[in-house]
């Protein structure tokens, strides 16, 4: 097992405080570590965790990895490792949204879909698809047959078929509606990819460019990786590959209301927006601009998160201002959401002393 708690700094780094500082318990890495060497965090590959603005604990260990269903073997992970985010993706293309929607280069929220897709007009003959609006995208109520419940190895699922087609917009915007627009909440990686290319088509950059000029420069992120599909657009629902302490500085820039280092990245109004229950999941989960929603079940503390495949997590509990980055190895596993409760639940939180 490897271990870094301490990584030599780059351009990422950022002002580090002990776990006593940031009102911790001050063993909670080391219990992490012997968690890991029981075998009791099962594939887990690093846990990063900042609060009040700094970093706090980060700790990186050994595993088995992928590049997007490709194997990387097994691999020494450290701050400067690469991890795929999976659909954490989904929830950056939503932040990005919010920018390109206040710079004016992406379409209101009431607007129709369609009406930016011209190339697309045969699919207009059908109404409802009249009735998809942007808003409907971002709370990804399509109101289309979808089906992501399939493993995300299995080319029926829908997104990965998605990624297989030659044209996914038209492979979205064709799909049979099951329900009216607007009406019904289902998982939907084809909702962040029209997203994706109304931010492309309104800006006039690849949504990575756009991503990079008004998000990660700013954040002193360097070093992203964003896969594309078989069509050759980016893949938007889960193609990004990042180091998990500059998914951390994603995850502290909303902390702290959309600024970074004086600078307003993004409008705090669209984050307020973003993270307003939009539509009811299960378990009390709830949904809102490509966000994750609900409390702890204690306190009763409101989190977003960012949720991917294999155990992929961006949490954030804004009243402790606090937020945990998860990478894991446990694709495709539908126990794989297991792992990043278990260490919010047995490590995390009981380890604040200061709530």
């Amino acid at each position: 097992m490897s271990q870094l708690s301490t990584p030599a700094l780059s351009q990422s780094a950022w002002e580090k405080a002990t776990p006593a500082e940031a009102g911790f318990q001050t063993d909670v890495a080391e219990r992490l570590d012997a968690a890991m060497k029981a075998g009791s965090l099962k594939n887990l590959h690093a846990v990063v965790i900042t609060r009040n603005g700094k970093l706090v604990v980060e700790r990186y260990y050994d595993g088995i990895d992928e590049r997007w269903g490709q194997s990387l073997g097994y691999l020494l992970f450290d701050a400067e490792t690469k991890h795929d985010l999976r659909s954490v993706s989904k929830s950056i293309v939503g932040l990005l949204y919010g920018i390109a929607l206040d710079a004016g280069q992406a379409p209101a929220l009431d607007a129709p879909i369609l009406d930016s897709f011209p190339e697309y007009k045969d699919l207009a003959a059908n109404p409802a698809r009249l009735r998809m609006t942007v808003a409907d995208a971002l709370t990804m109520r399509l109101g289309t047959e979808w089906n992501e419940e399939l493993p995300y190895d299995n080319p029926q699922n829908s997104e990965i078929a998605m990624e297989l087609a030659p044209d996914r917009y038209r492979f979205i915007l064709e799909r049979p509606f099951v329900i009216e627009p607007g009406r019904q909440w289902d998982y939907n990686g084809g909702a962040t990819a029209l997203l994706a290319a109304l931010i492309e088509r309104g800006s006039g950059q690849s949504v990575f460019d756009f991503a990079r000029e008004k998000l990660f420069t700013p954040l002193g992120i360097d070093d992203v990786e964003w896969i594309k599909g078989n069509d050759g657009a980016f893949a938007a629902a889960s193609g990004l590959r990042m180091r998990p302490r500059d998914v951390a500085k994603v995850g502290q820039v909303v902390l702290d209301r959309g600024q970074w280092e004086g600078k307003v990245l993004i409008s705090e109004d669209w984050l307020k927006a973003a993270f307003t229950p939009r539509a009811a999941v299960d378990d009390g989960l709830e949904y809102g601009y490509q966000w994750w929603l609900g409390k702890l079940r204690e306190s009763g503390k409101p989190w977003m998160a960012a949720f991917g495949n294999g155990g992929q997590r961006l949490i954030l509990i804004p009243s402790l201002d606090l937020a945990v980055v998860i990478t894991a190895g446990n694709y495709n596993q539908p126990d794989a959401w297991k792992l990043p409760v278990q260490i919010m639940a047995e490590y995390i939180l009981p380890a604040l002393t200061e709530r």
